[in-house]
C-alpha cells in the first residue's frame, strides 16, 4: 500500500519494507498471522513463504478478495472481506483467536492506485471515486455537494495543505467535477504548477479526500486496538505507514500502551498510574534503504513501527483505562 501519489503509476506491486516486516514478526513454523491489508497479497505471500501455518487476510475491497485466491493460491490462506478494525470480532466468531502476529500496511493499495477506474490517482484519468469498499459516498459526490468550508477542513486536516482554502474555493467554482483529471487540473491551477516540481501540488488534496471518504485514520485507531485484543502474549505487531498523520497515531498508541508516557515532575502533577503495559520491545521506526527506494520509489515515505504483546489485558478490557 502507499499513502503518496507515485510518479511511476504503472509500477508493479512491490510490498514495502517486506523484509523488515517479516523479520519483526519472527515467524515460527505453524503459527497463525494476520495480514490486515491484503491488497495484492504481497505481505501474505511473504508470510506464507516464511513458514506461517495459517494466514488470515482482511480487505474491505471486494475486488481484492475476489482476486485474492488466484493471486495467492495456497490452502493455508483464509481471505475475509471485512475491515481490519473488526479483526478481533471476526476471529473470535470463527474460533481463530488469538494469533501470533499482525501486519498492517496502511493507505491505498497499489492495485487500487494503478486502476484508473477506481479514481484514486491523478496519473491516469478516471471517475472521481476513491472508495476502498466500493460503497458509500464517492469523491465526486463529496466535492460536488459539500460546502466550501467543509472541503477546506478536509484538505487541511487530512492533506496538511497550507492553502486549503484556496483549493476549496477553486473546487467549488469549478463544480461539477466528475473526473480525476478535472480535479487535478483545478488544484494545480489554484496552487501553481510547473514542470520539474519535486511533487505534484494535487498530491495532498487527493490524499485528503481519500482519507476522509474511507475514514482511514479512525480505521487505523480501531485496528490498533483490535490487534491489541487479538494478539497472544508474545505476539508481534508490525505497522507500515506512509505519512505523518498515520505514523503519529501508531507512535502515540505504542507509546501509551508500552507505558512510555512521561510521569509527573516538580512542575506537573504526577500522572495517575494506568493499566499494565500491553506492549513491550517497541522498536525505533524503520525507513526504507536507498536500495529499496531504487527498486520501489513508492516506498519513499514509508515507516515501520513494531512491538511485542505482553500478557497484560488489552486496555479497553480494563475498567477506567480509556482508549
Amino acid at each position: 500500500m502507499t499513502g503518496a501519489e507515485p510518479r511511476e503509476s504503472q509500477a508493479p506491486h512491490v510490498p514495502v519494507l517486506v523484509d523488515q516486516v517479516i523479520a519483526s514478526l519472527s515467524i515460527q513454523s505453524g503459527e497463525t498471522h494476520v495480514d490486515g491489508t491484503f491488497g495484492a497479497g504481497g505481505y501474505t505471500r511473504a508470510l506464507l513463504g516464511e513458514g506461517a501455518g495459517r494466514v488470515i487476510a482482511f480487505d474491505r475491497d471486494p475486488q481484492a478478495i475476489e482476486e485474492g485466491r488466484s493471486l495467492v493460491p495456497d490452502p493455508r490462506l483464509i481471505l475475509i472481506h471485512d475491515r481490519f478494525s473488526r479483526m478481533d470480532q471476526v476471529l473470535e466468531e470463527r474460533g481463530l483467536a488469538p494469533v501470533d502476529g499482525v501486519a498492517l500496511d496502511i493507505g491505498v493499495s497499489s492495485m487500487q492506485l494503478d486502476r484508473a477506474e477506481r479514481g484514486f490517482s491523478f496519473m491516469s484519468d478516471g471517475p472521481l471515486d476513491m472508495r476502498m469498499s466500493q460503497a458509500g459516498m464517492s469523491a465526486a459526490e463529496f466535492l460536488n455537494n459539500a460546502d466550501e468550508a467543509e472541503i477546506a477542513r478536509v484538505i487541511k486536516d487530512y492533506g496538511e495543505e497550507p492553502r486549503a482554502r484556496a483549493v476549496a474555493r477553486a473546487i467549488v467554482a469549478a463544480r461539477p467535477l466528475t473526473r480525476t483529471s478535472e480535479l487535478a487540473a483545478v488544484v494545480r491551477k489554484a496552487l501553481g504548477h510547473h514542470k520539474g516540481m519535486k511533487s505534484d501540488p494535487a498530491t495532498r488534496t487527493f490524499q485528503a479526500i481519500r482519507i476522509h471518504l474511507n475514514a482511514e485514520l479512525d480505521e487505523l485507531e480501531a485496528g490498533l486496538r483490535a490487534a491489541e485484543r487479538v494478539l497472544r502474549p508474545g505476539g508481534r505487531l508490525a505497522v507500515v505507514t506512509f505519512h505523518s498523520l498515520e505514523d503519529r497515531i501508531v507512535k502515540q498508541f505504542l507509546k501509551s500502551r508500552s507505558g512510555a508516557n512521561p510521569g509527573g515532575s516538580r512542575h506537573l502533577p504526577e500522572v495517575k498510574q494506568g493499566p499494565k503495559p500491553s506492549f513491550e520491545k517497541v522498536a525505533k521506526p524503520v525507513s526504507p534503504s536507498e536500495a529499496e527506494l531504487q527498486r520501489n520509489p513508492r516506498a519513499r515515505s514509508a515507516r515501520l513501527r513494531t512491538a511485542v504483546r505482553t500478557d497484560a489485558p488489552a486496555w479497553d478490557q480494563v475498567k477506567g483505562a480509556g482508549r
